[in-house]
């Protein structure tokens, strides 16, 4: 693969960009990409580009740098959009990436479609922060590029659980560690940590949660007018679907909440048989075997139905 110092190649001026809704994997790949290139590239301007960032991630360094508007006309050499899998999950941010002379994206997404000039995409890596160490200069990773890195892999591999942990993921995590990084520390604040609302908005998800296909599947949803009664976003409602995955003799889960009236945000898991990349695929998302999103329409009965028979035809 192409190294950073050759993707960034006769480019004096680079914008990084992530998904919407932004997670660790995200975060902490164009976060440590940015860190990489101000340090090891004096010569470069660059700014990242990343909706607003939960608070449990502004530690990183630099992060008062990420730029979440699109008020400021600028034109880029080179965009650099990362962890992304379709050029829609940009949001506003496209507007940069249409007007930038060269685009590069890198990717560990089996659902990538391919839309920048050239792309990296490694499907069968835990993370694109596993990718993006790959890419750079091992002996040039200094701590604070070496903290995002591990909260990206952290993040996306499940706490070095989900199948996409490899070996090589491994060996990373330890280089990582050997730079210093307070990698208990990370786990503890960015992944474990719940507020006292998100507990409450979580026991709320598990009580109401309903169990079909025999026990095989489980699914829970959210309100709009729920999350507007508790005071709580997206943000505050992470994790709820990889609680109700672990649920004894449960294959697959799902877990949906109202963005607006009769408009669900749905994120899928799986344990060993259902591919859930390939239902948010048909339905016009994206993600991996075992972790998946996207977005559909209808009431709950409706959405939950419309899920339920592309689960069936890989239960059966």
């Amino acid at each position: 693969m192409k190294k950073i110092v050759d993707i960034i190649k006769g480019a004096s001026t680079i914008a990084i960009g992530g998904h919407i809704r932004p997670d660790g994997d995200c975060i902490g790949s164009c976060m440590g990409l940015y860190n990489y290139l101000r340090e090891n590239f004096s010569d470069v301007e660059v700014d990242v580009y990343l909706q607003k960032i939960p608070d449990r991630f502004k530690f990183i360094k630099n992060s008062d740098a990420i730029i979440s508007d699109v008020e400021e006309d600028k034109k880029y050499d080179l965009f650099i959009v990362l962890d992304s899998s379709d050029i829609d999950r940009l949001g506003e941010f496209q507007k940069y990436f249409d007007e930038a002379d060269r685009t590069f994206c890198i990717d560990h997404h089996i659902s990538n479609n391919h839309y920048a000039d050239e792309d990296i995409v490694v499907d069968n890596a835990s993370s694109t922060s596993e990718v993006i160490y790959e890419l750079m200069d091992e002996e040039k990773v200094s701590k604070a590029v070496a903290e995002c890195i591990y909260i990206g892999i952290v993040h996306d591999s499940g706490v070095f659980k989900y199948q996409s942990t490899t070996k090589r993921t491994m060996e990373i995590a330890g280089e990582l560690m050997q730079k210093g990084i307070p990698f208990t520390k990370i786990i503890d604040d960015t992944f474990y940590t719940k507020s006292y609302i998100e507990n409450q908005i979580l026991g709320r998800a598990l009580v109401e949660s309903v169990m079909f296909f025999n026990g095989k599947c489980i699914v829970s949803a959210i309100s709009k007018g729920v999350q507007d009664f508790y005071g709580i976003t997206s943000d505050d409602m992470g994790g709820i679907v990889e609680q109700l995955r672990i649920t004894k003799g449960v294959e697959c889960a799902i877990f949906m909440y109202e963005t607006e009236h009769l408009k669900y945000k749905v994120s899928m898991r799986s344990k060993e048989i259902v591919d859930v990349s390939k239902i948010a695929t048909y339905f016009g998302g994206g993600g991996h075997m075992r972790a998946a999103g996207f977005n559909m329409e209808g009431n709950f009965h409706d959405v939950v139905n419309n899920i339920s028979e592309q689960i069936a035809l890989q239960l059966d």
